[in-house]
């Protein structure tokens, strides 16, 4: 029974184990990566090259820098195996809370960014499915070429210069929400939602204020690259023998096109899947340009300051992000074409 459980099972047994390892082998080359950072880290916290031996030696052990390298690399792995993030040294602030505070933030600006960019890009594919010589048809094929062309920070900027300075219509690039009003009681963590959930209109309206253009930069900035994938899979879909043998058979025109996207489906879960990892990226661009908090502005700070535990302690959260994104994107499509499991079309072809 167990070995027909495996048999039947592995296929995200397999994937679900591979997780840890993956994150083990970043943290170890985030522990090498921050190292290649120029400059002496223990001169840099001191902000001055006059310290005696002892000042020295002990700030080298706060900074786990002290003994040889592969005693610093356990030191590291240890930490991160019992989830102790460690302390600032600039500011003495957990690193952990300071992530769990600012994470959530900078997750719900890229979700929020991410679900609108899938409607655009489905609203736009099929409808140049159905009309393909309409003038939005041949625009929308023209947006999808424009992927990856223009960056968000260009984006970012232009957005501010056209609908703040010039037309006014967006709120000013200084934080999430007006200064003078109080955040939300806590209870999510995603600020906005919270806002929501409190039932403060004057704060839930301040911050729609100051999100929509953000958000709107990462959707124009990311869309493309989703769009492109999508609207090819879909052309492939429309020209395979199912769908023109659905065609000649008289079934039901929706019927053909829900049968066109489930077939192109799995294409776009895998770029949805980039797209987060895309977005997340992006979101802590614009939240540096917008002055938002969140891991951006906590990345860039850790960068600015040499805080070496706090920019670990990022690069780790976003790896981890990103590989468990991933994971959900690879079971969905397996789930979606069993014929993606591993060994079934080894076993199947032989």
């Amino acid at each position: 029974m167990i070995a027909r459980f495996w048999r039947s099972q592995r296929w995200w047994i397999q994937r679900v184990a591979l997780l840890p390892v993956h994150l083990f082998l970043f943290a170890i080359a985030v522990f090498f990566l921050v190292r290649l950072i120029p400059g002496d880290p223990v001169l840099i916290i001191a902000g001055s090259d006059d310290l005696s031996a002892d000042q020295y030696e002990r700030i080298q052990e706060l900074l786990g820098l002290s003994g040889s390298l592969w005693h610093q690399l356990m030191v590291f792995l240890r930490r991160v195996v019992t989830l102790d993030l460690g302390r600032s040294l600039i500011d003495g602030q957990d690193v952990q809370e300071q992530i769990a505070w600012r994470l959530p933030a900078t997750i719900e600006i890229a979700l929020i960014a991410m679900v609108l960019a899938i409607a655009v890009t489905l609203l736009l594919s099929i409808f140049a499915m159905l009309r393909p010589r309409n003038p939005v048809a041949r625009f929308s094929a023209f947006y999808a070429r424009s992927a990856g062309a223009i960056p968000d920070f260009v984006l970012g900027v232009a957005g501010i210069l056209v609908f703040y300075t010039v037309l006014g219509w967006a709120a000013a690039p200084i934080g999430r929400y007006d200064a003078g009003l109080r955040p939300a009681p806590r209870s999510t963590g995603f600020p906005l939602l919270d806002a929501l959930l409190s039932a403060d209109t004057v704060l839930l309206s301040s911050m729609l204020a100051h999100l929509w253009l953000p958000v709107l930069v990462l959707v124009v900035g990311s869309a493309p690259t989703i769009m492109k994938v999508l609207q090819r899979s879909i052309e492939r879909a429309v020209d395979d023998e199912a769908t023109l043998f659905r065609i000649a058979s008289g079934v039901p025109r929706h019927v053909v096109i829900v049968s066109v996207l489930r077939r192109a489906s799995p294409t776009m879960v895998t770029m949805c899947g980039q797209l987060f990892g895309f977005l997340l990226g992006g979101a802590v661009i614009i939240e540096q340009l917008f002055a938002i908090p969140g891991m951006g502005q906590y990345a860039v700070q850790a960068v600015g300051r040499a805080d070496f535990l706090a920019l670990q302690a990022f690069l780790l959260t976003v790896a981890a992000c990103v590989l468990v994104v991933f994971l959900i994107v690879d079971l969905v499509n397996m789930t979606l074409d069993p014929r993606r499991r591993p060994g079934v079309v080894a076993e199947g072809t032989s």
